[in-house]
């Protein structure tokens, strides 16, 4: 009856998100609750839920003032002179722009927002692609790329359910699987460099009013696209080329007037796209005078964050607490900045406090347990030690067809507790399920890829094409790489 109860409240718990009947706060409390009841747990519900609470209060607390720290960072301007850098950089070569895009949308991960991240890479990169005929389909792709990997970062949201679920520490989680992730990011930047290859190579076929003769890439024919103006010269010379009335000039340029275009100008026009975005030049919360002070202040943050030499909630919490301190000395502006960053961390810390009435009643009644035997019994035994392996690959496609709180909450217990049975540590399981975080950002259950799309103007099915062999191809590195260096371990 338990074995029923359980796989059917986690059923009912997946569809119900799923659907989109309740969101996953309802979900996480109203379901658990009723099956509880179900399973004979009656007035003994409420001890059970708190008990497994209290094992969630340290994440919580990592996640609302990691929130508030780089929420912090991006107010003052700390990722600002980087976005400049990289628009500077890029120049005209479609290699080099989208090798461009896929370091800003890591760098602006680090925020653990999807949404932010895709907005201000769209803002800062689509008019660029849009002027050079660059297909934006390479931009949701690499963008996607970038924050599907960053995705596994302890406040990104899918490491900490995973900690929450298995009631294990965040920084256990994460810190083996540094490696990973910096092998993810290197596959990342590798495709996207052959994208943007592939991208020059096409665009002499397309566009080859944008080619000198002397076979040089020049930028510039997409300004009918973009609505702007266009941009010639060898890889950025800083020369500019328009048709009538502003649009693209003629195949064989015949119409085109060109003219000198300052660097400064491009700049301005580029920081014009991010007017009104988390990123605009003329924002009252910048702080360039302390750059180097944030700056410092990141980097210290993050080296004690990798040492471990300190409980990572107690690093976030100092972290922020100096950072609002020095940017915005007067507690007026310190209010403001706590209320402007109130939603994210409302919406993240109500899930992992949710998630303990799921979790209370899973082990509270033996559920768990129950579901675990069962599942011992139907898994052949030499299969059994490989567990951590299985979860790894497993959760590549179900974390794309069930949101991350079906799968951390309602699945990675279970299968955890199987594990355990063949000398497979939780630790081991938590870090594999969060090798499939490439890949499941790509799901359309995801909102901030259907924001990304949306920007893009891009269609799903384009961006499916052409992201998804990619990111299945990264998250099996990273789960390589995880059992490669021990991080996830084989009983």
């Amino acid at each position: 009856m338990l074995v029923l109860l359980g796989f059917a409240m986690i059923a009912v718990f997946m569809v119900l998100i799923m659907t989109k009947k309740l969101t996953p706060v309802l979900a996480l409390i109203i379901v658990p609750t009723v099956f509880g009841l179900f399973a004979g747990a009656g007035l003994g519900i409420g001890p059970m839920v708190l008990d497994s609470m209290k094992s969630m209060t340290s994440t919580a607390a990592l996640l609302m003032f990691a929130i508030i720290y780089f929420g912090l960072m991006i107010d003052v301007g700390l990722f600002d002179p980087l976005v400049r850098f990289i628009l500077r950089k890029l120049g005209n070569d479609p290699a080099k722009v989208v090798l461009g895009t896929a370091i800003l949308a890591a760098a602006v991960s680090l925020d653990g927002d999807g949404s932010t991240t895709f907005i201000l890479t769209t803002a800062a990169m689509l008019p660029v692609y849009l002027r050079l005929k660059m297909s934006p389909v390479v931009l949701t792709c690499v963008a996607g790329l970038a924050n599907g990997t960053m995705n596994i970062l302890p406040w990104g949201g899918p490491t900490a359910r995973a900690a929450s679920a298995l009631k294990i520490s965040v920084s256990d989680v994460f810190v083996p699987m540094i490696p990973s992730l910096v092998a993810g990011l290197v596959i990342v930047f590798v495709f996207a460099w052959l994208l943007g290859l592939q991208e020059r190579n096409r665009l002499r076929t397309v566009a080859p009013e944008i080619w000198a003769e002397d076979g040089q890439f020049d930028g510039g024919a997409g300004a009918g696209a973009a609505g702007g103006t266009g941009r010639l010269g060898r890889f950025g010379s800083g020369r500019k080329v328009t048709g009538p009335a502003g649009g693209a000039p003629a195949a064989g340029g015949g119409s085109a007037v060109a003219v000198l275009e300052r660097t400064e100008d491009l700049v301005d026009e580029r920081d014009s796209a991010m007017a009104d975005t988390a990123l605009d030049p003329n924002r009252k919360t910048l702080r360039p005078q302390l750059f180097w002070f944030n700056l410092g202040l990141t980097v210290a943050v993050m080296v004690t964050l990798v040492a471990n030499i300190i409980p990572l909630p107690f690093v976030f919490m100092v972290g922020a607490a100096v950072a609002l301190l020095v940017n915005f000395p007067k507690v007026k502006d310190q209010s403001a900045q706590l209320i402007a960053h109130a939603p994210s961390i409302v919406a993240v810390v109500s899930m992992v406090m949710a998630a303990a009435v799921l979790t209370g009643v899973l082990n509270g009644t033996g559920m768990v347990k129950a579901m675990s035997e069962w599942l011992v019994a139907i898994i052949p035994a030499d299969m059994g030690p490989f567990m951590a392996v299985i979860t790894g690959v497993l959760s590549i496609p179900m974390t794309f067809f069930m949101s991350n709180d079906a799968f951390y909450f309602g699945v990675l217990p279970v299968l955890s507790e199987t594990a355990a049975h063949y000398g497979v540590g939780a630790a081991d399981m938590a870090r594999a399920s969060i090798t499939g975080q490439p890949f499941h950002l790509q799901s359309p259950l995801v909102p901030a890829i259907l924001l990304l799309v949306s920007l893009a103007k891009v269609d799903l099915g384009d961006h499916h094409k052409k992201v998804l062999w990619r990111t299945a191809v990264i998250s099996l590195v990273m789960l390589g790489v995880g059992v490669l260096t021990g991080a996830i371990g084989i009983g």
